[in-house]
Order: structure tokens, then C-alpha cells, then sequence
């Protein structure tokens, strides 16, 4: 007598689940609509109109301005990546080798530092990818600045202090002055990609042969990662 109640109950209750996981579905839905809208109008804001035009030729090669490439610091065989979007835009954008460490770099920048005791670096040829140690959040983003950039061109290695000709400033505008560094270049197949920097802010605490083992180490490590 009392069967079909309970089937009653049970189709109740399997309409309630299926109606509950469609409202789910639905809300889940909304919500993916407006997070790729969203998204969409960010990458709107992003793009930038030149009003500059270039004609493609026969060999299918455009030439970026010159006055793009200087304020993008893109220089002859720089690598850049190619994207496309819905709407038939073609963006490039510059390629950072070791930036693609990602938080590897963190990681063994921290090492690096603890370590040595210094605040520790590591760029690629634009900016400051990996950052640690005292005011590293000053430093982490910044652009390089064009005399740490000629070093890495030259391939120099660098071990100095303010008072020497030598020295240069790793950023542009360096919030603090720092009184000893150690500048080692990283190069993987025959490129240089970035720099390990050490520096200390404290007068007394000059960089030695120890420091630039430890730097050396650390650039020949990232080099060879970027090999695999």
C-alpha cells in the first residue's frame, strides 16, 4: 500500500537533483560569460592603435618602425612571439627566454640569496624576472638600465664597488644606492639571455671571489636549464 508514495518521493527527489544541477550548469555558464568578457575588454584596454601602417612583401616580411622597436626595446635578432585572436589580429609580442622559468627563477633567486646574504637578482634583457632578499620588491619588474645591458652584450662579468668606474646601475632609477655588485651574464647556445646580479647596500660588505663563484654557478645553471 505504501509503494507508491515512496515513488513518488524518490521521483521527486531525482527531479529536484536534476533541476538543482541544471540552475548549476546555468550559473556556471553566466559565470564563464562574463569572466571571457571581461577578459576581452582587458585585452581591449591593452591594445594600443599606432596608426601606423606597413605593407607586407614578397617574401611576407613587415618592418616594425623604428620608433616602436626603441621604446619596446626590441633589438636585431630579439626573438617575438606570434599570436592571433577571434577577430583576425596578429600581436607580437617580445619572447623572454628565461622569463618562461617562471617561478623556477623565484625560487632559486630566494636560494641564491639566503645563501650569499645579498640581495639577489635575475633579468632577462629587459627587466628584473626574479627578485630576493632585502627591498627586492623595489627591484622585482623594473627595466634594466641600458649600462647593465651593454655589460650583458659585451658579455662582461662584473665584480666592483660605487667608487669604481666600473660600476653600473642594474635599474634605470635605482631606489637605493647599493655599494657592491656582481654582474654575471647568462648565455645558453651561444646567446646571452640575462644577468645574475648580486648587490649590498652596506659599505662594509665587499663582494669577493666567493660571491662571483656563486653567481657564475647560478648563470651556468639557468643556462644550461634553458638548453633542455
Amino acid at each position: 500500500m505504501y509503494w507508491l508514495p515512496k515513488r513518488l518521493a524518490a521521483q521527486y527527489t531525482t527531479h529536484n537533483r536534476i533541476r538543482n544541477y541544471a540552475a548549476l550548469r546555468l550559473r556556471l555558464y553566466h559565470s564563464y560569460k562574463l569572466a571571457v568578457n571581461k577578459l576581452l575588454e582587458m585585452e581591449e584596454i591593452s591594445v594600443k592603435a599606432t596608426g601606423i601602417v606597413r605593407r607586407i612583401d614578397d617574401l611576407g616580411r613587415v618592418v616594425i618602425p623604428k620608433e616602436i622597436r626603441r621604446t619596446l626595446r626590441i633589438r636585431e635578432s630579439d626573438p617575438l612571439e606570434i599570436f592571433t585572436d577571434h577577430e583576425g589580429a596578429i600581436i607580437l609580442k617580445k619572447y623572454s627566454p628565461i622569463g618562461e622559468l617562471g617561478s623556477f627563477a623565484k625560487q632559486y633567486a630566494e636560494s641564491l640569496s639566503q645563501v650569499s646574504g645579498h640581495l639577489a637578482l635575475i633579468a632577462d634583457r629587459d627587466q628584473i624576472i626574479a627578485a630576493a632578499g632585502s627591498n627586492s620588491k623595489q627591484v622585482l619588474g623594473k627595466s634594466v638600465s641600458k649600462a647593465l645591458e651593454e655589460k650583458m652584450n659585451s658579455r662582461e662579468t662584473v665584480c666592483t664597488s660605487r667608487s669604481d668606474k666600473d660600476y653600473v646601475s642594474v635599474t634605470e632609477d635605482e631606489a637605493e644606492e647599493y655599494q657592491h655588485e656582481v654582474i654575471i651574464p647568462i648565455i645558453t647556445q651561444g646567446d646571452v639571455i640575462g644577468a645574475v646580479v648580486l648587490l649590498s647596500a652596506k659599505a662594509g660588505d665587499e663582494m669577493n671571489e666567493v660571491e662571483m663563484k656563486l653567481a657564475q654557478s647560478a648563470a651556468g645553471f639557468l643556462g644550461k636549464q634553458m638548453e633542455q
